[in-house]
C-alpha cells in the first residue's frame, strides 16, 4: 500500500484552517460573540465543565452577552469563572441571568489581539508545512518501494506544493480579515 495519500493531506491541511478559524473566533473584537466564552470552564458538581454544559450563551445586543444558567444554584460559580477567565468581562448578575457588557477595546489591547491573531496564523502555517513535509517524505518512501517512478513523484510533489500554497493563502486571508476586524480598519 502506498504511503502517499493525497486525501489525507488535504484533510489535515483543511483541519489546520478550521483550527485557525476557531482560534480567531475566540479573539474579542469589541463585538459580542458567543465564541468569546468558549474557553471558560466552571467548577460545578465537583468537576470542571465547559460553560456551554451548564448555561446557554446568547447575544441579545451587539455589545452584550447574556448567560442563562440552567441550575440557579450555579450562578455564583459561573459568575466567578467568567471573572477569573482573564477575558476582561465583568458579569452583572440580575438573579436569573448574567449580563456581560462588552467594553470598548483600548488601542493597546487591539494591538495585542492583532499580534495574537498573527501568532495563531503562524502556528497554523507551521502545521500546514509539517503536513507538506510528511507528504513529501511519503512520496520518497513510495518511490524507493517502487510504487511509482521519479516522474510521478515530481508530479505529486507539485500537487502537494500547490495544495500547500492554496492552504497557506486561506490562512493568510483569514488572519488578515481578523486583524482588520480587531484594529477596526
Amino acid at each position: 500500500m502506498p504511503a502517499y495519500d493525497k486525501s489525507d493531506l488535504e484533510r489535515r491541511m483543511a483541519g489546520a484552517v478550521e483550527a485557525l478559524k476557531h482560534d480567531l473566533a475566540g479573539l474579542r473584537t469589541g463585538r459580542a460573540s458567543t465564541a468569546l466564552l468558549d474557553p471558560v470552564t466552571v467548577e460545578v458538581y465537583g468537576s470542571h465543565m465547559p460553560l456551554s454544559q451548564v448555561a446557554t450563551v446568547s447575544v441579545p445586543e451587539p455589545r452584550m452577552l447574556s448567560v442563562q444558567v440552567w441550575d440557579k444554584s450555579n450562578i455564583g460559580p459561573v459568575e466567578k469563572a467568567i471573572r477569573s477567565a482573564g477575558l476582561g468581562l465583568n458579569p452583572i448578575n440580575d438573579g436569573n441571568t448574567l449580563r456581560l457588557p462588552i467594553p470598548d477595546l483600548t488601542e493597546e489591547r487591539r494591538k495585542e489581539l492583532a499580534k495574537l491573531a498573527g501568532q495563531y496564523a503562524e502556528r497554523a502555517r507551521v502545521a500546514v508545512r509539517n503536513v507538506r513535509r510528511d507528504g513529501m517524505d511519503s512520496l520518497k518512501v513510495d518511490e524507493k518501494k517502487g510504487v511509482f517512478g521519479e516522474d510521478d513523484r515530481k508530479r505529486h510533489e507539485t500537487d502537494i506544493q500547490k495544495l500547500t500554497d492554496k492552504t497557506v493563502g486561506e490562512l493568510d486571508v483569514a488572519a488578515a480579515a481578523k486583524e482588520k476586524e480587531i484594529l477596526g480598519k
